[in-house]
């Protein structure tokens, strides 16, 4: 656990935006409000989500490049070799060993880190099942963390009900990011695991992937503020 991280570079806002217009309409809406963005498949695919990310790391923001990598070894990680280049300071993979394997040799003399993605934050025990788990979320978020561990992967991606066990289970030099993170009030769209911002820190996590309640705000910048705030008073109860 980095506590060194002011809590502003904990907030991670998603641009999931259909292009590079609106994205960059939305960096300039939230200045200096926001220093870390993360760029998903919906912006990555539009065609320049993935300069507009070179462009951000140039810039001096952080950059998570979120397109879950999973395909043979030798795909993984030669894309995870060309992602290293972009100056990101996070991608993502799925948490399968042969993955992680291979987007580690792919990372390798690199600054880029890896997140492993353990279960989706859209799923509960029902859909693992109807997808033919033998394992619940819990079960199968643990057995994924172990293995990531032992992969030497930097970090997980992990809904913010299971940060406090995986916090403990792996100490404190695991970063762990939670997306699936609702202010109060806010709705819950399409994720089942959900928490607020304060609570999701004080059990542990290290950064928040929000999006929708900031992009979708009536005032972005105010929304990314409050979220700041609810961060600041997740960290003093932990300390």
């Amino acid at each position: 656990m980095t506590d060194s991280i002011t809590p502003r570079d904990r907030l991670i806002v998603a641009l999931d935006l259909p292009g590079e217009p609106e994205a960059r309409a939305m960096i300039a809406a939230l200045g200096d409000s926001v220093a870390f963005y993360k760029i998903g498949m919906e912006l990555a695919y539009s065609g320049a989500g993935l300069d507009l990310a070179r462009a951000l790391a140039r810039d001096g923001k952080k950059v998570f490049i979120d397109l879950k990598l999973h395909d043979i070894p030798n795909t993984v990680e030669r894309a995870t070799r060309q992602l290293a280049t972009l100056g990101a300071t996070f991608a993502t993979i799925h948490a399968y060993p042969q993955t992680m394997a291979a987007a580690k040799r792919g990372a390798a003399h690199s600054n880029l880190k890896l997140l492993a993605v353990t279960v989706m934050t859209s799923c509960d025990d029902d859909d693992l099942a109807a997808a033919g788990y033998a394992f619940n979320v819990r079960d199968l978020i643990a057995r994924r963390a172990r293995q990531a561990a032992d992969a030497g992967i930097d970090g997980l991606v992990l809904s913010p009900e299971e940060a406090a066990d995986m916090r403990a289970a792996l100490g404190p030099n695991m970063v762990l990011v939670t997306p699936g993170v609702r202010p109060a009030g806010a709705a819950a769209g399409d994720q089942k695991r959900v928490t607020t911002p304060a609570r999701a820190i004080a059990s542990g996590a290290d950064y928040l992937v929000i999006g929708r309640p900031v992009t979708e705000a009536a005032d972005p910048k105010a929304a990314a503020n409050a979220i700041v705030a609810e961060i600041e008073s997740g960290l003093a109860t932990r300390r």
